[in-house]
């Protein structure tokens, strides 16, 4: 099987349309001197997570002019600003750089609305599924989305130590922040919550998704085979919820949301989207209804990065996972995933001084990058 077959078909020379988001995630035939190559593991992607979609949405909001640019916008839930609530001295250090590095923390939750409007917040109530740190570099050459399992073992600020989701359920956005940042001790700059049930209407909406599949199974009634299967909404958000079944519980859950991410972003790309206004903008107005941003994070912004990162080529990407030492359970019997302090270590500092694509090179055994197949 080829490469591009095990990606499912994502990233075919015939099917691009590069222009449409200003040059990100161009087709291998159109990089042919690329800057820089990685040995062995590095996977190519389009464009990444999360973070793919919002560069679609800016994209979309850039030609179609400051009418549809506002109605978007007005889509967008925002939250009040949560970094205003925690001290100075609790925050990591910024970066010192003229051209520092921009960090995104997403998370991917059933509960969007509780970050979006804080009167519906709740204390105990939500959780996240997803955990990311989506790093643009400062030069804008490179991006590097690193997930965390959330259900790593960490000191929650305040609470002492938990899960690393639980950190939304007991503070939200601001308890977010701060956990992630002094675990890592990586700046945050902005912080996204995407709704993983959105992504099954914006799915259909797209008309669905390949995956390959490492191992048959049945998704939402339906049964599967191995290898490169078109699923649904309904089938794709069973698939990344799963993980009872998984051998590697927590772990494989995560690639499973990976590539549901970097599906979704073929798809977009693959399936005439890009080159029909009309379902542009569907999928742009059902995008912008699954996201709520801090209130720093504006159409603009998010304008200003995607015109900075026009050059971006989907061998600039790095999707990758936080070294871990297995599962484990915690003195209340919660099932918990240990990170490996010192494999962690080294990743962090990268991400702190925006030194990740060195360290990927240096060190290409050093983290789990998304394979091409998954249970």
């Amino acid at each position: 099987m080829s490469d591009d077959e095990q990606r499912g078909g994502e990233d075919a020379p015939g099917d691009m349309k590069a222009d449409v988001l200003g040059g990100v995630g161009r087709s291998e035939t159109l990089d042919g001197n690329d800057r820089k190559s990685r040995s062995g593991r590095r996977w190519r992607i389009a464009l990444v997570s999360v973070l793919a979609v919002v560069l679609v949405l800016v994209a979309g909001t850039a030609v179609g002019g400051l009418w549809l640019r506002n109605r978007l916008s007005s889509n967008i839930e925002t939250i009040g600003d949560p970094f205003a609530s925690i001290a100075a001295g609790d925050r990591a250090p910024e970066q010192e750089s003229d051209s520092p590095a921009t960090n995104i923390l997403v998370l991917g939750s059933d509960s969007r609305i509780s970050a979006g409007d804080p009167s519906q917040w709740e204390a105990g109530a939500q959780r996240t599924d997803a955990i990311m740190i989506v790093q643009i570099s400062g030069d804008r050459e490179d991006v590097s989305v690193m997930s965390i399992p959330r259900d790593s073992w960490v000191d929650v600020p305040g609470y002492g130590e938990n899960k690393i989701n639980a950190a939304f359920s007991l503070g939200g956005p601001s308890l977010s922040i701060q956990t992630v940042e002094q675990l890592t001790g990586v700046r945050i700059d902005h912080f996204v919550v995407a709704d993983f049930e959105s992504f099954s209407g914006i799915t259909d909406a797209i008309g669905g998704v390949t995956l390959n599949l490492k191992n048959p199974q049945t998704l939402a009634g339906t049964e599967f085979g191995q290898g490169a299967q078109v699923l649904n909404g309904e089938q794709a958000l069973a698939y990344a919820r799963e993980r009872s079944s998984l051998p590697g519980g927590d772990f494989d859950r995560v690639n499973r949301q990976q590539a549901w991410m970097r599906a979704m972003v073929g798809a977009v790309r693959n399936n005439g989207i890009l080159s029909s206004p009309t379902k542009l903008y569907s999928l742009l107005t059902t995008v912008t209804q699954t996201l709520a941003v801090d209130e720093g994070f504006t159409i603009g912004v998010l304008q200003s990065l995607a015109v900075d990162l026009r050059g971006l080529r989907s061998t600039d990407i790095n999707f990758m996972t936080v070294p871990t030492s297995g599962a484990g359970t915690s003195a209340d019997g919660q099932s918990i995933v240990l990170l490996d302090a010192e494999a962690c270590a080294p990743l962090f500092e990268a991400f702190q001084n925006d030194e990740v694509e060195d360290f990927l090179e240096d060190n290409p055994d050093a983290v789990a990058l998304l394979p091409a197949t998954v249970n």
